[in-house]
């Protein structure tokens, strides 16, 4: 099952490197005296903006995936933490099939949220000009591979365990992803990741 946190990134999406994102981003909103202005984007204002696309779309069980702690019902909220990874990748079920899209263009999750906000906007647009063909067509690109698995899942690992039951889940599924044991490099890289994910999560 797709994770809202930490970000469950989809296979077979090219990450953006740090050196090459962009900063910040601003949107145009109408003012108070009915012209419009340009406004720096808000974490909140980003994200609420992203789920009221899809929700206009017609997007089922949409789940917004970020490096940013979640509340009780899985909504990204912001972290007073600096967040070394700003991805933002949204998973959702339209027309009956699961959907990905993602965004590491910007330096910062909110940027990317919107930006994510504006592109689902103008695939609604083909709707108006062209019906549903067009936009199901559109669509094609984003039918989601399947999830990576969640650090829990890797280690078979409720939420919420302790640092000890997590290192006793590694030392037991390490006996056989050991490549010395019939595993393979692959299946440790993917143990000791999960491991560190969930310990850092935890600290």
């Amino acid at each position: 099952m797709t994770e809202s946190f930490p970000l469950s990134w989809p296979e077979g999406w090219p990450r953006m490197p740090s050196d090459r994102q962009e900063r910040g981003y601003e949107f145009r909103q109408r003012r108070q005296d009915g012209g419009y202005g340009t406004t720096p984007v808000t974490f909140a204002t980003a994200r609420d903006k992203l789920y009221d696309e899809l929700q206009r779309l017609g997007a089922i069980s949409p789940i917004v995936s970020t490096n940013h702690p979640t509340d009780r019902y899985g909504i990204p909220t912001e972290s007073k933490r600096r967040i070394q990874d700003e991805g933002v990748a949204v998973y959702f079920t339209f027309k009956g099939r699961p959907m990905v899209m993602a965004c590491d263009r910007f330096d910062n999750a909110a940027a990317n949220m919107r930006s994510l906000g504006l592109a689902i906007e103008a695939m609604r647009q083909l709707e108006r000009h062209g019906g549903g063909t067009m936009i199901e067509r559109a669509f094609t690109g984003f039918v989601a591979l399947s999830a990576p698995k969640s650090p829990h899942e890797v280690l078979g690992i409720k939420p919420g365990a302790s640092d000890e039951e997590i290192d006793a889940a590694y030392r037991q599924k390490a006996m056989a992803a050991h490549p010395d044991r019939g595993g393979s490099a692959s299946a440790m890289a993917d143990l000791t990741e999960a491991r560190k994910k969930l310990k850092e999560r935890a600290a």
